[in-house]
């Protein structure tokens, strides 16, 4: 038998109580070996060092949803969770905490260093895992995992040796991306692009031998110090006398080559580019192609380096350039200074700018390897949805470069590479050598560098499965069933397990990939702390508990649209959260007797209210079926939020009530539809909204196990009566009609009102209308009548029009009619003022072109209101 709930819903207590049963119950777990279908997804691993943020929460909501359905639905289902050890973050967060305690991680050395990261680990790890738990991610939670772990640490070992024995990691001088900050090597997705204003810089170069100058444009004056020739195309008429001959460099005095290559535009700047191959990748590659000299005048550090010259050595980078500028300025040979507005990289990390430099790095020969990934979404193997992001991943893909994984940092996979101290032999192993393979000496020195964090996350799918050892969970669970992420790492992470997927594992890691949107705030800009706007999922669920701000992102999260988020949207589905808890209560209330186990629908005794019910849930569980398995999670939650807010609460549980009471016939047949139609809505809902339903779910069939495990219902189109439906939208709409003259002329709800019904045209609405009087009557608290074609419209009534349906509502001895009649004659006069206002904007054409398309259309939908309102007063003027 059910028990009764609590008067208010405590979203903290139940949280707390369902997150600690579920995950000591084991529901969550999966099983390596089992008959049902698997149904399998990888969380994307958030950094170790992070917090809940705003994109955790949609992300983890998403997958829960699918996880959850999936669950019920009968597959065998596994969300693998875990978190990533994020290099430079992590050692970012512990360096930051030994500076607090004045210690440099340098004097303190690299082993006490990697004890001090795992002692961190170990005491606030665990904290984004935690929260996850508190937002209902019902992951296996006993197979968590970590990118440095053991199993994954010999998964990283052996791809990269695998790679490298077949020529796919080497060794080279190579462009990269430095961060003087962090000390390290980023790859160009570690690179942020900030549009910046700046300047371009003109300066004359002197040509030896003559008063000629060639005039170079750049936007960094302190590379020219590092400059190896300039170059011309070979067919610029201007230059061609001066290919051959050299320029003096400003402030050096080098006399540097002028050098032809159609690689230079003739059109941009004076069409005479300054070759600096040590500190731009475009000239690097020229530097090859000529070969030139790599003259590095910018140190790790960002300083000057010596080769700079004694005068900047050691100064910072942009001190050099103000200095450069002011001596150029002093010698004349400082053209013009125009402000330019550029893209400059920075570390995606600490936001330093990123210094290009030459350096000896390790890189993945990555073209190889991302042939076959295209492959694999071009035929199908992998589906992108939306299906627009595939374009993208081609488009990457077809472009892409080398991946550095190289990183000059402490933490992290140290890259399995030893040198010989005695004949300089280079040896890549999966076990720690302990001597030198050629020549047996046992000075032998480990590569000091570690891997690039998303080298590890590039094997997920499959080594968090167990991989390279063959495991039951590795055959049951791989290829993954969907990735649920955001744009911003399909070339980061989506790319690179594909490729090393296919490569190692022998297949797609998984089938489908779903992007969703951002999250920005209620103005659609992006959340920064430093605006202000940043909405944090922890505040809002400790206010409005977890459900409600999983209802509100999936409710939004429409495919291929940002969502728009504010606290006042968040507040709405607390009432939705609120309005089913005092529903569920209320029938609760009716049913304590009742065995639930025992609910029969099969009934001769149901009337049109329960089979129109009963119509209405078979069609939303097609609806959320099918919206769920096209990832259109919006759709889920409206189909679910209009049965169980409109249709449920505010049509059906209000025409039973007297049936529950006992005040009318068929309490019987009420109470076992009710009972169906509770159970299957905390079914429907249970993948949102895991907390409150699970809670209603215990008191509902106290001895029934966990919703969490429960089918999941299937639509039964014998139930599905489209004729009912039509004859209850017509009671709807025309009860509905008759509340709304009640309510604008302020009749109290308590006093009975004649009414008349005409129904023009339409004989078969005008038979459903008649055989529908009694409900009508009891819904709207009026007597009614069908008025008969010919007959006189009442007088002193107040009309209304609803699809076919007029309906006159008597108003003698109501309403004092001179006074209804003078309101409604002023309330028009200004919606009309306000309809005079809307129309002018909407037809002003530069308006409609440039305004927000948000702001066009809710002026659109203001116009629409009072157009309406206006329609409504005139009919209320007539009739007075």
């Amino acid at each position: 038998m059910p028990k009764e709930l609590a008067k208010r819903y405590e979203p903290v207590e139940v949280e707390k109580k369902w997150n600690e049963k579920w995950i000591e119950s084991g529901v969550f777990a999966a099983s390596d070996t089992s008959d049902k279908k698997p149904f399998t997804i990888v969380i994307p691993p958030p950094n170790v060092t992070g917090a809940l943020h705003i994109g955790h929460a949609l992300n983890n909501t998403l997958q829960d949803i699918l996880i959850r359905y999936k669950r019920m639905d009968g597959f065998n289902t596994l969300w693998m969770p875990g978190t990533d050890h994020a290099g430079i973050a992590t050692q970012n967060v512990v360096e930051r905490r030994l500076m607090e305690e004045k210690i440099d991680r340098r004097s303190l050395g690299r082993e006490k260093f990697i004890e001090r990261v795992w002692e961190w680990k170990a005491q606030s790890g665990g904290t984004i895992v935690n929260q996850l738990k508190s937002l209902g991610a019902s992951c296996d939670w006993s197979r968590e995992r970590f990118t440095m772990d053991e199993g994954l640490s010999k998964a990283v070992r052996k791809v990269f040796v695998s790679l490298y024995d077949e020529g796919l990691i080497y060794q080279g001088e190579y462009m990269i991306n430095w961060c003087p900050r962090c000390h390290t090597a980023l790859s160009d997705l570690e690179v942020e692009h900030q549009e910046r204003d700046g300047r371009m810089w003109h300066i004359r170069y002197q040509v030896e031998g003559t008063d000629d100058t060639l005039t170079i444009a750049t936007t960094r004056p302190e590379t020219m110090l590092g400059d190896s020739a300039v170059a011309v195309h070979p067919d610029d008429e201007r230059y061609k006398r001066l290919i051959g001959k050299k320029v003096v460099l400003p402030i050096a005095g080098r006399k540097i080559p002028v050098i032809a290559d159609e690689y230079v535009d003739r059109e941009f700047g004076s069409g005479a580019l300054k070759i600096t191959p040590s500190h731009d990748p475009n000239d690097f590659v020229l530097g090859e192609k000529h070969k030139l000299e790599n003259i590095k005048v910018i140190a790790d550090d960002g300083t000057m380096s010596a080769q700079a010259g004694e005068r900047f050595a050691g100064l910072d980078r942009f001190v050099a350039r103000k200095d450069i500028v002011d001596q150029l300025e002093r010698l004349g040979l400082l053209d013009r200074v125009e402000d330019h507005r550029h893209a400059v990289g920075t570390c995606y990390r600490c936001h330093t700018v990123v210094e290009p430099n030459v350096s000896k790095q390790w890189f993945v020969k990555i073209a190889p390897l991302a042939e076959p990934a295209v492959k694999a979404v071009e035929d199908g193997r992998i589906r992108f949805v939306p299906s627009n992001w595939e374009n993208l991943y081609f488009e990457w893909m077809r472009n892409i470069r080398d991946w550095c994984i190289s990183r000059q940092i402490w933490w992290g996979h140290r890259i399995p590479a030893w040198t010989c101290g005695e004949c300089g032999e280079l040896m890549v192993s999966e076990e720690d050598p302990t001597r030198c393979t050629k020549c047996q000496s046992h000075n032998i020195e480990q590569e000091t560098d570690v891997l690039d964090t998303w080298f590890s996350s590039a094997l997920w799918p499959f080594s968090t499965l167990g991989w390279p050892e063959k495991t039951d969970a590795l055959k049951t669970f791989y290829p993954t069933s969907v990735l649920v992420t955001s744009f911003d790492i399909i070339f980061f992470w989506v790319a690179r397990m594909i490729m090393m997927g296919l490569k190692f594992a022998g297949d797609v890691p998984f089938r489908e990939v779903y992007i969703h949107a951002l999250v920005r705030d209620a103005e659609g800009k992006k959340m920064s702390k430093s605006k202000g706007n940043v909405v944090d999922p922890l505040e809002i669920m400790s206010q409005y508990g977890s459900d409600s701000l999983r209802m509100t992102l999936a409710a939004f999260a429409a495919q291929g649209r940002d969502i728009k988020l504010s606290k006042e949207r968040i507040e709405g589905y607390r009432n939705f959260t609120n309005k089913l808890w005092n529903a569920s209560r209320f029938a609760l209330l009716h049913l304590k007797n009742f065995d639930m186990d025992s609910a029969d629908i099969n009934r001769d005794d149901l009337d049109l209210a329960d089979k129109w019910i009963l119509s209405r849930l078979n069609k939303t569980i097609g609806a959320t079926r099918k919206s769920i398995d096209d990832y259109k999670f919006n759709d889920t939650a409206h189909v679910l939020y209009q049965f169980i807010w409109r249709e449920f609460c505010d049509w059906y549980l209000e025409m039973i009530k007297p049936r529950l009471t006992g005040d009318e016939p068929g309490g019987e047949a009420a109470k076992h539809v009710l009972a169906h139609i509770l159970k299957n809505t905390l079914c429907l809902l249970q993948p949102i909204m895991p907390f409150i339903t699970e809670e209603i779910w215990e008191k509902v069939v106290p001895s029934g196990g966990m919703l969490a495990t429960q089918p999941y219902p299937k639509a039964d189109d014998r139930l599905v009566d489209d004729v009912v439906e039509k004859d209850m939208t017509t009671i709807m709409d025309t009860t509905t009609a008759i509340r709304n003259i009640r309510g604008e002329l302020g009749i109290k709800p308590s006093i009975t009102l004649d009414v008349m019904i005409l129904v023009r045209e339409d004989q078969a609405l005008k038979e459903i209308v008649a055989r529908q009087i009694p409900f009508i009557n009891k819904l709207a608290k009026v007597t009614s009548a069908i008025l008969e074609k010919g007959e006189d419209k009442p007088k002193h009534a107040a009309a209304g029009v609803v699809g076919g349906v007029e309906v006159f509502v008597g108003l003698e001895g109501m309403v004092d009619e001179g006074d209804r009649k003078a309101k409604a004659e002023k309330e028009l006069a200004s919606m009309e003022k306000e309809i005079v206002f809307f129309r002018k904007k909407l037809s002003n054409a530069k308006f409609v072109e440039n305004a927000p398309q948000e702001i066009v259309e809710k002026n659109r939908a203001k116009l629409k209101e009072y157009e309406t309102r206006a329609a409504k007063l005139r009919s209320h003027i007539m009739s007075a």
